[in-house]
Protein backbone atom coordinates (compact mmCIF):
# COMPACT_ATOMS: atom_id res chain seq x y z
CA UNK A 1 0.00 0.00 0.00
CA UNK A 2 1.12 3.49 -0.68
CA UNK A 3 1.45 5.41 2.58
CA UNK A 4 -0.73 7.01 4.84
CA UNK A 5 1.78 9.60 5.59
CA UNK A 6 0.72 12.61 3.53
CA UNK A 7 1.41 16.65 3.59
CA UNK A 8 -0.59 18.91 5.80
CA UNK A 9 -3.31 20.35 3.46
CA UNK A 10 -2.07 24.38 2.64
CA UNK A 11 -4.61 26.80 2.82
CA UNK A 12 -6.11 28.50 -0.47
CA UNK A 13 -4.84 31.88 -1.65
CA UNK A 14 -5.41 34.38 -4.52
CA UNK A 15 -2.94 36.66 -5.25
CA UNK A 16 -3.02 40.11 -6.87
CA UNK A 17 0.20 40.56 -8.38
CA UNK A 18 -0.08 43.81 -9.30
CA UNK A 19 -1.30 44.78 -5.65
CA UNK A 20 1.19 42.64 -4.55
CA UNK A 21 4.32 44.56 -6.70
CA UNK A 22 3.50 47.63 -5.51
CA UNK A 23 4.76 48.16 -2.24
CA UNK A 24 8.28 47.02 -3.67
CA UNK A 25 8.53 50.02 -5.11
CA UNK A 26 8.89 51.89 -1.68
CA UNK A 27 11.15 49.52 0.04
CA UNK A 28 14.26 51.02 0.34
CA UNK A 29 12.71 54.62 0.95
CA UNK A 30 13.03 54.52 4.85
CA UNK A 31 16.57 54.84 6.52
CA UNK A 32 15.53 53.19 9.51
CA UNK A 33 16.34 49.48 10.34
CA UNK A 34 12.95 48.11 8.50
CA UNK A 35 13.56 49.21 5.19
CA UNK A 36 16.71 51.76 4.99
CA UNK A 37 19.65 51.75 3.27
CA UNK A 38 22.58 51.93 6.29
CA UNK A 39 24.70 49.97 5.54
CA UNK A 40 23.92 49.13 2.23
CA UNK A 41 20.37 48.96 0.00
CA UNK A 42 18.36 46.19 1.56
CA UNK A 43 17.44 43.32 -1.42
CA UNK A 44 14.03 43.64 -2.92
CA UNK A 45 13.12 39.85 -4.12
CA UNK A 46 10.17 38.11 -5.49
CA UNK A 47 9.99 34.80 -5.53
CA UNK A 48 7.11 32.17 -7.65
CA UNK A 49 5.53 30.27 -4.52
CA UNK A 50 4.27 31.32 -1.42
CA UNK A 51 4.68 29.89 1.94
CA UNK A 52 2.44 26.74 2.04
CA UNK A 53 2.75 25.45 5.43
CA UNK A 54 3.33 28.66 7.47
CA UNK A 55 7.55 28.03 6.91
CA UNK A 56 7.32 25.07 8.31
CA UNK A 57 10.64 23.93 7.57
CA UNK A 58 9.48 20.13 7.41
CA UNK A 59 7.77 20.88 4.21
CA UNK A 60 8.54 22.53 0.80
CA UNK A 61 8.82 26.08 2.42
CA UNK A 62 12.21 25.22 3.95
CA UNK A 63 13.35 25.48 0.37
CA UNK A 64 12.19 28.64 0.55
CA UNK A 65 14.22 29.69 3.88
CA UNK A 66 16.99 27.92 2.75
CA UNK A 67 17.16 29.95 -0.55
CA UNK A 68 16.80 33.45 1.63
CA UNK A 69 19.74 32.09 3.69
CA UNK A 70 17.54 32.08 6.88
CA UNK A 71 18.43 28.43 7.79
CA UNK A 72 21.50 26.43 8.20
CA UNK A 73 22.29 22.51 8.47
CA UNK A 74 24.88 20.72 10.22
CA UNK A 75 26.46 20.44 6.18
CA UNK A 76 26.36 22.52 3.03
CA UNK A 77 26.77 21.07 -0.63
CA UNK A 78 29.35 22.37 -2.37
CA UNK A 79 28.56 22.57 -6.62
CA UNK A 80 29.10 18.94 -7.52
CA UNK A 81 27.02 18.11 -4.62
CA UNK A 82 29.59 16.92 -2.37
CA UNK A 83 29.18 17.26 1.66
CA UNK A 84 31.07 20.43 3.23
CA UNK A 85 31.14 22.48 7.32
CA UNK A 86 28.16 24.01 7.83
CA UNK A 87 27.26 24.11 11.55
CA UNK A 88 29.34 21.30 11.85
CA UNK A 89 33.37 21.26 11.16
CA UNK A 90 34.27 17.99 10.71
CA UNK A 91 32.70 14.69 10.63
CA UNK A 92 33.68 11.05 10.70
CA UNK A 93 32.25 7.88 10.17
CA UNK A 94 32.42 5.36 13.23
CA UNK A 95 30.99 2.10 11.51
CA UNK A 96 28.60 1.50 8.69
CA UNK A 97 26.00 2.66 10.85
CA UNK A 98 27.26 5.42 12.99
CA UNK A 99 28.70 8.53 12.14
CA UNK A 100 30.36 11.69 15.05
CA UNK A 101 30.09 15.37 13.95
CA UNK A 102 32.00 17.98 15.24
CA UNK A 103 30.16 21.21 15.92
CA UNK A 104 31.46 24.97 15.55
CA UNK A 105 31.17 27.89 17.84
CA UNK A 106 28.23 29.65 16.59
CA UNK A 107 24.99 31.03 17.92
CA UNK A 108 21.72 31.37 16.97
CA UNK A 109 20.03 34.40 15.83
CA UNK A 110 17.98 34.50 19.36
CA UNK A 111 21.54 35.01 20.95
CA UNK A 112 21.56 31.45 21.85
CA UNK A 113 25.05 29.37 21.52
CA UNK A 114 24.67 26.38 19.38
CA UNK A 115 25.64 23.27 22.04
CA UNK A 116 24.86 19.34 20.72
CA UNK A 117 21.42 19.32 22.31
CA UNK A 118 20.24 21.76 19.77
CA UNK A 119 20.91 19.49 17.26
CA UNK A 120 19.24 16.28 18.45
CA UNK A 121 16.46 18.35 19.33
CA UNK A 122 16.05 19.46 15.77
CA UNK A 123 17.16 16.23 14.39
CA UNK A 124 13.95 14.62 16.81
CA UNK A 125 11.85 17.15 15.65
CA UNK A 126 12.07 16.30 12.14
CA UNK A 127 12.08 12.60 12.56
CA UNK A 128 8.77 12.81 14.22
CA UNK A 129 6.97 15.87 12.07
CA UNK A 130 3.73 15.50 9.60
CA UNK A 131 4.32 15.15 7.04
CA UNK A 132 7.26 13.71 6.86
CA UNK A 133 9.91 15.17 5.22
CA UNK A 134 10.98 13.54 1.69
CA UNK A 135 14.69 14.07 2.72
CA UNK A 136 13.88 10.96 5.22
CA UNK A 137 11.41 8.55 2.84
CA UNK A 138 14.19 6.12 3.00
CA UNK A 139 16.09 6.75 6.24
CA UNK A 140 16.10 6.98 10.00
CA UNK A 141 18.15 8.57 12.38
CA UNK A 142 18.67 8.79 16.14
CA UNK A 143 20.84 11.27 17.07
CA UNK A 144 22.86 11.66 20.84
CA UNK A 145 24.87 13.78 22.59
CA UNK A 146 28.40 13.22 23.89
CA UNK A 147 28.98 15.92 24.74
CA UNK A 148 28.08 19.94 24.13
CA UNK A 149 30.28 19.99 21.20
CA UNK A 150 29.86 16.19 19.51
CA UNK A 151 26.70 14.66 17.99
CA UNK A 152 26.51 11.24 17.64
CA UNK A 153 24.46 10.11 14.76
CA UNK A 154 23.00 6.58 13.63
CA UNK A 155 20.56 5.16 11.22
CA UNK A 156 19.12 2.25 10.67
CA UNK A 157 20.63 0.78 7.88
CA UNK A 158 23.67 1.73 6.47
CA UNK A 159 23.48 5.22 4.87
CA UNK A 160 26.79 6.39 3.29
CA UNK A 161 24.77 9.20 2.20
CA UNK A 162 24.18 10.48 5.59
CA UNK A 163 26.68 13.99 5.49
CA UNK A 164 24.45 14.95 2.35
CA UNK A 165 21.13 14.18 4.07
CA UNK A 166 22.11 16.63 6.96
CA UNK A 167 22.45 19.31 4.24
CA UNK A 168 18.86 19.33 3.41
CA UNK A 169 16.67 22.17 4.26
CA UNK A 170 14.38 20.14 6.34
CA UNK A 171 17.51 18.86 8.92
CA UNK A 172 17.88 22.64 9.89
CA UNK A 173 19.21 23.23 13.15
CA UNK A 174 16.77 25.51 15.33
CA UNK A 175 17.35 27.15 19.11
CA UNK A 176 15.21 25.87 21.29
CA UNK A 177 12.91 28.69 21.48
CA UNK A 178 11.42 27.37 17.90
CA UNK A 179 9.70 24.79 19.34
CA UNK A 180 7.32 26.54 21.67
CA UNK A 181 3.28 26.92 21.40
CA UNK A 182 2.93 23.26 19.11
CA UNK A 183 4.72 24.65 16.12
CA UNK A 184 7.94 24.70 15.13
CA UNK A 185 8.69 28.57 14.25
CA UNK A 186 12.24 29.55 12.50
CA UNK A 187 11.47 33.04 12.73
CA UNK A 188 14.32 34.64 14.66
CA UNK A 189 15.46 30.77 15.96
CA UNK A 190 18.08 29.99 13.32
CA UNK A 191 21.78 30.40 12.39
CA UNK A 192 22.12 32.13 9.02
CA UNK A 193 23.50 35.44 7.30
CA UNK A 194 19.90 36.87 7.52
CA UNK A 195 17.17 36.54 10.03
CA UNK A 196 13.08 36.04 9.49
CA UNK A 197 11.63 38.47 11.21
CA UNK A 198 7.81 38.86 9.70
CA UNK A 199 5.83 36.84 7.57
CA UNK A 200 2.70 38.16 6.30
CA UNK A 201 0.67 35.21 5.39
CA UNK A 202 1.56 33.89 1.43
CA UNK A 203 1.94 37.71 0.62
CA UNK A 204 5.32 38.78 1.84
CA UNK A 205 8.44 38.65 4.23
CA UNK A 206 11.23 40.48 6.02
CA UNK A 207 14.59 39.59 6.70
CA UNK A 208 17.17 40.93 8.58
CA UNK A 209 20.80 40.85 8.74
CA UNK A 210 21.89 38.99 11.31
CA UNK A 211 25.14 40.59 12.62
CA UNK A 212 25.84 37.73 15.02
CA UNK A 213 26.59 35.62 12.15
CA UNK A 214 29.74 32.76 12.36
CA UNK A 215 30.53 33.33 8.91
CA UNK A 216 30.98 36.47 6.13
CA UNK A 217 28.09 38.93 7.49
CA UNK A 218 25.56 39.77 5.04
CA UNK A 219 26.10 42.35 2.55
CA UNK A 220 22.91 43.82 2.10
CA UNK A 221 21.14 45.32 5.41
CA UNK A 222 17.93 43.23 4.98
CA UNK A 223 15.58 41.81 2.35
CA UNK A 224 12.03 42.70 1.11
CA UNK A 225 10.47 39.58 -0.23
CA UNK A 226 7.01 39.33 -2.09
CA UNK A 227 5.36 35.86 -3.13
CA UNK A 228 3.94 36.45 -6.92
CA UNK A 229 2.59 33.16 -8.47
CA UNK A 230 1.69 35.52 -11.14
CA UNK A 231 5.34 34.69 -13.92
CA UNK A 232 4.69 37.22 -16.01
CA UNK A 233 4.06 39.76 -12.79
CA UNK A 234 7.49 38.91 -11.77
CA UNK A 235 9.05 39.69 -14.90
CA UNK A 236 7.32 43.14 -15.31
CA UNK A 237 8.73 43.94 -11.74
CA UNK A 238 12.45 42.89 -12.57
CA UNK A 239 11.83 44.90 -16.15
CA UNK A 240 10.43 48.01 -14.61
CA UNK A 241 13.11 47.75 -11.70
CA UNK A 242 10.60 47.73 -9.05
CA UNK A 243 12.43 44.27 -7.40
CA UNK A 244 16.06 43.58 -7.43
CA UNK A 245 15.80 39.56 -7.86
CA UNK A 246 13.06 37.90 -9.44
CA UNK A 247 12.84 33.95 -9.43
CA UNK A 248 11.79 31.84 -12.04
CA UNK A 249 11.51 34.15 -15.03
CA UNK A 250 9.36 32.59 -17.64
CA UNK A 251 10.80 31.27 -20.58
CA UNK A 252 8.20 33.29 -22.59
CA UNK A 253 9.52 36.83 -20.83
CA UNK A 254 13.27 35.80 -21.19
CA UNK A 255 14.25 37.12 -24.36
CA UNK A 256 11.86 40.23 -24.13
CA UNK A 257 14.11 40.80 -21.09
CA UNK A 258 17.14 40.64 -22.92
CA UNK A 259 20.75 38.70 -21.55
CA UNK A 260 21.71 41.56 -19.49
CA UNK A 261 18.56 40.51 -16.90
CA UNK A 262 17.90 37.01 -17.29
CA UNK A 263 20.63 34.06 -15.97
CA UNK A 264 20.02 30.59 -17.68
CA UNK A 265 21.67 27.57 -16.48
CA UNK A 266 21.40 23.88 -16.35
CA UNK A 267 19.15 22.34 -14.02
CA UNK A 268 18.27 18.60 -12.87
CA UNK A 269 14.98 19.78 -12.85
CA UNK A 270 12.70 16.64 -15.06
CA UNK A 271 9.28 17.74 -15.72
CA UNK A 272 6.83 14.78 -15.77
CA UNK A 273 3.38 13.44 -15.81
CA UNK A 274 2.39 11.38 -12.82
CA UNK A 275 -0.27 8.71 -13.26
CA UNK A 276 -2.15 7.59 -11.17
CA UNK A 277 -1.50 3.93 -10.92
CA UNK A 278 -3.98 3.23 -7.78
CA UNK A 279 -6.97 4.85 -8.91
CA UNK A 280 -8.61 5.48 -11.75
CA UNK A 281 -7.99 5.12 -15.64
CA UNK A 282 -4.25 4.64 -15.07
CA UNK A 283 -4.87 2.00 -12.85
CA UNK A 284 -4.21 -0.32 -16.04
CA UNK A 285 -0.44 -0.49 -17.24
CA UNK A 286 -2.35 -0.56 -20.81
CA UNK A 287 -3.71 3.12 -20.11
CA UNK A 288 -0.41 4.41 -18.86
CA UNK A 289 1.63 3.17 -21.82
CA UNK A 290 -0.80 4.18 -24.29
CA UNK A 291 -0.25 7.80 -22.25
CA UNK A 292 3.51 7.36 -22.56
CA UNK A 293 3.26 6.71 -25.81
CA UNK A 294 0.76 9.87 -26.77
CA UNK A 295 3.81 12.45 -25.32
CA UNK A 296 5.83 14.26 -27.67
CA UNK A 297 8.87 15.83 -25.53
CA UNK A 298 10.14 17.74 -28.24
CA UNK A 299 6.91 19.25 -29.32
CA UNK A 300 6.64 21.11 -25.86
CA UNK A 301 10.53 21.51 -25.66
CA UNK A 302 10.26 23.53 -29.00
CA UNK A 303 6.95 25.19 -28.86
CA UNK A 304 6.14 25.77 -25.45
CA UNK A 305 10.03 26.56 -24.00
CA UNK A 306 11.25 27.78 -27.38
CA UNK A 307 14.57 25.60 -27.12
CA UNK A 308 15.31 25.95 -23.70
CA UNK A 309 14.71 23.00 -22.41
CA UNK A 310 16.06 19.47 -23.13
CA UNK A 311 14.41 16.27 -24.27
CA UNK A 312 13.19 13.45 -21.91
CA UNK A 313 15.82 11.04 -21.73
CA UNK A 314 14.46 9.73 -18.43
CA UNK A 315 13.56 9.96 -14.88
CA UNK A 316 17.31 11.70 -14.72
CA UNK A 317 18.49 14.41 -17.16
CA UNK A 318 21.21 16.73 -18.39
CA UNK A 319 21.43 18.21 -15.05
CA UNK A 320 22.70 14.43 -13.57
CA UNK A 321 25.77 14.68 -16.00
CA UNK A 322 26.55 10.67 -15.29
CA UNK A 323 23.08 9.63 -15.98
CA UNK A 324 23.37 9.44 -19.49
CA UNK A 325 26.60 6.82 -19.71
CA UNK A 326 25.27 4.33 -17.09
CA UNK A 327 21.36 4.29 -17.93
CA UNK A 328 19.54 1.57 -19.16
CA UNK A 329 16.76 0.69 -21.26
CA UNK A 330 12.79 0.48 -19.04
CA UNK A 331 11.95 -3.16 -17.78
CA UNK A 332 8.53 -4.92 -17.88
CA UNK A 333 6.93 -2.47 -19.71
CA UNK A 334 3.20 -3.33 -20.58
CA UNK A 335 2.12 -3.37 -24.03
CA UNK A 336 0.11 -0.28 -24.78
CA UNK A 337 -3.62 0.00 -24.98
CA UNK A 338 -4.69 0.97 -28.44
CA UNK A 339 -6.78 3.94 -29.84
CA UNK A 340 -10.31 1.96 -29.75
CA UNK A 341 -9.50 0.83 -26.67
CA UNK A 342 -9.00 4.20 -25.30
CA UNK A 343 -11.56 5.55 -26.04
CA UNK A 344 -13.98 3.87 -23.96
CA UNK A 345 -12.48 5.07 -20.93
CA UNK A 346 -13.57 7.78 -18.30
CA UNK A 347 -12.42 11.37 -18.87
CA UNK A 348 -9.10 11.80 -16.75
CA UNK A 349 -8.49 14.57 -14.87
CA UNK A 350 -5.50 16.25 -15.74
CA UNK A 351 -3.91 18.50 -13.11
CA UNK A 352 -1.23 21.20 -12.84
CA UNK A 353 -0.08 24.53 -11.43
CA UNK A 354 0.39 28.24 -12.08
CA UNK A 355 3.67 29.07 -10.09
CA UNK A 356 5.59 27.61 -13.39
CA UNK A 357 4.11 29.20 -15.36
CA UNK A 358 5.25 26.99 -18.41
CA UNK A 359 3.43 23.92 -17.01
CA UNK A 360 -0.65 25.17 -17.75
CA UNK A 361 0.48 25.71 -21.60
CA UNK A 362 2.41 22.09 -21.50
CA UNK A 363 -0.84 20.87 -19.95
CA UNK A 364 -2.95 22.16 -22.88
CA UNK A 365 -0.57 20.85 -24.95
CA UNK A 366 -0.04 17.31 -23.40
CA UNK A 367 -3.92 17.38 -23.27
CA UNK A 368 -3.97 17.85 -27.14
CA UNK A 369 -1.63 14.57 -27.11
CA UNK A 370 -3.38 12.84 -24.98
CA UNK A 371 -6.63 13.50 -26.84
CA UNK A 372 -5.51 12.46 -30.15
CA UNK A 373 -4.74 9.00 -28.70
CA UNK A 374 -8.12 8.63 -27.51
CA UNK A 375 -8.49 10.23 -23.88
CA UNK A 376 -11.46 12.69 -22.69
CA UNK A 377 -9.42 15.16 -20.40
CA UNK A 378 -10.51 18.04 -18.42
CA UNK A 379 -7.43 20.46 -16.94
CA UNK A 380 -7.54 21.39 -13.15
CA UNK A 381 -5.31 24.41 -12.98
CA UNK A 382 -4.45 26.31 -9.72
CA UNK A 383 -1.98 27.83 -7.64
CA UNK A 384 0.73 24.87 -5.97
CA UNK A 385 -0.61 25.38 -2.69
CA UNK A 386 -4.62 23.97 -3.55
CA UNK A 387 -3.58 21.68 -5.49
CA UNK A 388 -0.50 19.87 -3.44
CA UNK A 389 -3.08 17.95 -0.64
CA UNK A 390 -5.19 16.56 -3.29
CA UNK A 391 -2.18 15.64 -5.69
CA UNK A 392 -0.43 13.76 -2.67
CA UNK A 393 -3.89 12.07 -1.83
CA UNK A 394 -3.96 10.91 -5.09
CA UNK A 395 -7.32 12.36 -6.48
CA UNK A 396 -5.72 13.40 -9.60
CA UNK A 397 -5.43 10.62 -12.23
CA UNK A 398 -3.01 13.11 -13.94
CA UNK A 399 -0.38 15.61 -12.12
CA UNK A 400 1.90 17.31 -14.18
CA UNK A 401 4.86 18.44 -11.67
CA UNK A 402 8.31 20.13 -11.95
CA UNK A 403 10.54 18.36 -9.71
CA UNK A 404 14.12 18.58 -9.25
CA UNK A 405 16.10 14.93 -8.66
CA UNK A 406 18.88 16.46 -6.65
CA UNK A 407 16.95 18.56 -3.96
CA UNK A 408 16.51 16.15 -1.35
CA UNK A 409 20.32 14.46 -1.26
CA UNK A 410 22.15 15.70 -3.87
CA UNK A 411 22.02 12.31 -5.14
CA UNK A 412 18.50 11.16 -6.76
CA UNK A 413 18.52 8.29 -4.45
CA UNK A 414 15.89 10.35 -2.09
CA UNK A 415 14.41 11.74 -5.02
CA UNK A 416 13.33 8.02 -5.83
CA UNK A 417 12.77 6.71 -2.88
CA UNK A 418 10.29 10.20 -1.93
CA UNK A 419 8.53 9.94 -5.57
CA UNK A 420 8.04 6.01 -6.31
CA UNK A 421 8.29 3.50 -3.07
CA UNK A 422 5.87 2.19 -1.25
CA UNK A 423 6.15 4.68 1.40
CA UNK A 424 7.39 7.35 -0.17
CA UNK A 425 6.08 10.80 1.26
CA UNK A 426 5.65 12.70 -1.96
CA UNK A 427 4.34 9.48 -4.15
CA UNK A 428 1.80 11.54 -6.43
CA UNK A 429 1.43 8.54 -8.82
CA UNK A 430 0.68 6.29 -5.81
CA UNK A 431 2.93 3.31 -7.31
CA UNK A 432 3.90 0.46 -4.97
CA UNK A 433 5.95 -2.05 -6.48
CA UNK A 434 7.99 -4.68 -4.80
CA UNK A 435 10.63 -4.76 -7.43
CA UNK A 436 11.13 -1.03 -7.54
CA UNK A 437 11.33 -0.64 -3.40
CA UNK A 438 14.08 -3.28 -3.63
CA UNK A 439 15.85 -1.79 -6.85
CA UNK A 440 15.87 1.45 -4.66
CA UNK A 441 16.82 0.44 -1.25
CA UNK A 442 20.07 -1.53 -3.04
CA UNK A 443 20.97 1.74 -4.13
CA UNK A 444 20.59 3.39 -1.10
CA UNK A 445 22.62 1.05 0.90
CA UNK A 446 25.64 1.20 -1.87
CA UNK A 447 28.82 3.52 -0.35
CA UNK A 448 30.74 3.32 -3.52
CA UNK A 449 29.68 6.09 -6.03
CA UNK A 450 30.18 4.44 -9.16
CA UNK A 451 28.04 1.47 -8.14
CA UNK A 452 25.49 3.38 -6.45
CA UNK A 453 24.83 5.45 -9.94
CA UNK A 454 24.26 2.30 -11.81
CA UNK A 455 22.14 1.09 -9.18
CA UNK A 456 20.02 3.76 -9.50
CA UNK A 457 19.82 4.08 -12.89
CA UNK A 458 18.68 0.45 -12.83
CA UNK A 459 15.89 1.97 -10.14
CA UNK A 460 15.26 4.22 -13.11
CA UNK A 461 14.74 1.80 -15.81
CA UNK A 462 12.35 -0.43 -13.45
CA UNK A 463 10.07 2.58 -13.01
CA UNK A 464 10.09 4.02 -16.05
CA UNK A 465 9.08 0.20 -17.09
CA UNK A 466 6.29 0.81 -14.94
CA UNK A 467 5.28 4.24 -16.32
CA UNK A 468 4.17 5.84 -13.30
CA UNK A 469 5.70 9.04 -15.00
CA UNK A 470 6.15 10.03 -17.96
CA UNK A 471 8.74 12.24 -18.88
CA UNK A 472 8.28 15.03 -20.53
CA UNK A 473 11.09 16.99 -21.00
CA UNK A 474 14.28 18.86 -18.40
CA UNK A 475 14.30 22.05 -17.16
CA UNK A 476 16.69 24.87 -17.64
CA UNK A 477 16.83 26.99 -15.18
CA UNK A 478 15.92 31.04 -15.48
CA UNK A 479 16.64 33.72 -12.76
CA UNK A 480 16.31 37.17 -13.39
CA UNK A 481 18.29 40.05 -12.36
CA UNK A 482 20.56 43.21 -13.60
CA UNK A 483 23.80 41.83 -13.64
CA UNK A 484 25.35 45.80 -13.89
CA UNK A 485 23.90 46.44 -10.39
CA UNK A 486 23.35 43.18 -8.48
CA UNK A 487 26.09 40.97 -7.42
CA UNK A 488 26.24 37.65 -5.68
CA UNK A 489 22.78 35.82 -6.84
CA UNK A 490 23.20 31.62 -6.45
CA UNK A 491 22.35 30.07 -10.04
CA UNK A 492 22.09 26.75 -8.05
CA UNK A 493 21.17 23.63 -10.31
CA UNK A 494 20.55 22.50 -6.85
CA UNK A 495 17.54 25.21 -6.00
CA UNK A 496 19.24 25.15 -2.50
CA UNK A 497 20.56 29.05 -2.60
CA UNK A 498 19.21 32.33 -4.11
CA UNK A 499 20.36 34.53 -1.71
CA UNK A 500 23.56 34.44 -0.05
CA UNK A 501 25.55 36.90 2.82
CA UNK A 502 27.06 38.18 -0.70
CA UNK A 503 24.16 39.48 -2.74
CA UNK A 504 24.03 43.17 -2.90
CA UNK A 505 23.08 46.16 -4.41
CA UNK A 506 25.87 48.48 -6.41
Amino acid sequence: MPSSRRRRPALPLTLSAAALLVPLATACSSSDGSGGSAGGQRLRVVMAFPPAQAMSPYGDDAVTLSRLAVIEGLTTLDKNGDAKPALATSWKRDNDRTWTFTLRDAAFQDGEKLTSADVVRSLRAAETASPEPRVLSDSRLTASAPDARTVRISTRTPDPLLPQRLANPSLTILSEGAYKGGRVNPAGHATGPFTLTKVNGALSATLQRNDSYWGDKAKAPGVDVKFVADGTARANALRTKTVDVAEYVPISQASLLGDGLVHEFPSARTNGLSLNTRHGVFADPAMRAAAREAIDSAALVKGVYEGRADTAKGLLGPGVPWAAAERTAPTNRAKAADKAEVAKTKQIVLATYTNRPELPEVATVVQQQLTARGFTVKQVVRDYAQLEADALAGKYDAFIQARNTLLDTADPVSYLASDFTCDGSFNISQLCDERVDAAVDKAAGLADTTARHRAETAAEAGILGTDALVPLLHERFVQGYDDSRVHGVSLDPMERTLITADTRVG
